[in-house]
């Protein structure tokens, strides 16, 4: 004989988990129903950032195609980089376009590289770093001019020993007690160049 307290108890206990479980599936579908709206809007929003993000290291004039619809890493040495291929109207190579990462000071250094089809600097931008404020953040366009020191820069205009900060015998200027995160962009970005020329030697 089931007890009358035993019996509510055990309705109560069916109640509950019955209501957590509806609570549950409505919350997901809930959930998936706002992802399937949003995700679309959010990817918008990253490729309108990525646009406005290579906008800066490479002009618009440079490329008639879609350049994120032609985003791809390659790899040397276990060096890895995301790549933007620019085209002309001809849909000839006008340029690219390379995330790089440098080993900074407090962590990776996250770049943008444009670059002509020549191989020469168009134009460098920090994307993040976790660099110390006042001294290492100077990377950053917004707070020194530092970063345009790479504008036209090439591996045929610029020596090897000349890429390095003066410091170590090179044409980059370094920041006063901060020498090691310019020193590691301009390693990162010489290294980029040099890996990209060796790619377009196995293209020719």
């Amino acid at each position: 004989m089931t007890l009358p307290c035993v019996e509510k108890h055990i309705n109560s206990s069916i109640y509950q988990s019955i209501s957590l479980a509806v609570a549950v599936g409505l919350s997901s579908a809930l959930l998936l129903g706002l992802n399937t709206i949003t995700a679309p809007v959010i990817a918008q929003r990253v490729n309108e950032d990525k646009l406005a993000a290579i906008d800066l290291v490479m002009p618009s004039s440079y490329y008639q195609n879609a350049l994120l619809a032609t985003e791809h890493p390659f790899e040397v040495e276990q060096r890895h980089y995301i790549v933007y291929n620019a085209l002309d109207q001809q849909g000839q190579t006008s340029g690219y376009v390379v995330q790089v990462t440098a080993k900074g000071y407090a962590g990776p250094i996250n770049l943008l590289v444009g670059v002509d089809a020549s191989l020469a600097i168009l134009g460098v931008r920090v994307l993040s770093h976790s660099e110390t404020p006042g001294l290492g953040d100077k990377i950053e366009v917004a707070k020194h001019p530092w970063i345009l020191s790479f504008n036209q820069k090439s591996l045929s205009n610029t020596s090897k020993k000349a890429w390095a900060v003066k410091k170590d015998g090179g044409e980059f200027d370094q920041f006063t007690g901060a020498t090691i995160t310019p020193r590691a962009v301009v390693n990162a970005v010489h290294q980029a160049l040099k890996d990209l020329e060796l790619k377009q030697g196995e293209k020719a």
